[in-house]
């Protein structure tokens, strides 16, 4: 993908390029300079660093903040606390409701929404319709803009279908 990117920048030097993420619906910034390989390079993720830990499963330490009663109910279960916490936030992922998934979905469309379709007409109205998960509504007040800013960004939208 970041080659075809790299080729519709070198085709189209003064068109702006936006990538976006659209799980979270945040803009993604590449470095397109140099070779394919230099550029495939820079976004590869970092070789792990050798030492305690495990950096390899891409582990990041952060605080949590935690009563004294949860505490003690780590310090109780079968794994380590760390380990435990893990299981619980994958189970947490694993059974999440639709409801949270479609929220997510509304969202992401909505960050790209406003990069995108900004200064459109009836963008506001497209967003509250969005929120208010009037999917009807937001496509046909999106019908309006150019064909593939609002085919993506309904197709997004309709993620969200489900109702909470």
């Amino acid at each position: 993908m970041l080659k075809a990117i790299k080729a519709f920048a070198e085709s189209h030097a003064t068109s702006p390029i936006l990538v976006f993420e659209d799980d979270t619906g945040q803009q993604v910034d590449f470095d397109l300079r140099g070779t394919d390989d230099e550029i495939l390079a820079r976004v590869e993720p970092a070789k792990p660093k050798q030492g305690p830990g495990r950096p390899a499963l891409g582990v990041v330490c952060r605080e949590v903040s935690l009563l004294p009663r949860h505490w003690d109910w780590l310090e109780k279960q079968q794994h380590n606390i760390s380990a435990t916490i893990r299981r619980l936030v994958d189970e947490a992922i694993r059974n999440e409701p639709t409801s949270a998934k479609a929220r997510f979905a509304i969202e992401a469309a909505d960050r790209e929404l406003w990069v995108l379709a900004g200064n459109m007409m009836q963008c506001e109205e497209a967003s509250r319709a969005l929120y208010a998960r009037e999917l009807d509504r937001f496509d046909t007040l999106t019908a309006a803009w150019p064909d593939d800013v609002g085919r993506h960004l309904r197709a997004m939208a309709a993620r969200g279908r489900v109702k909470p």
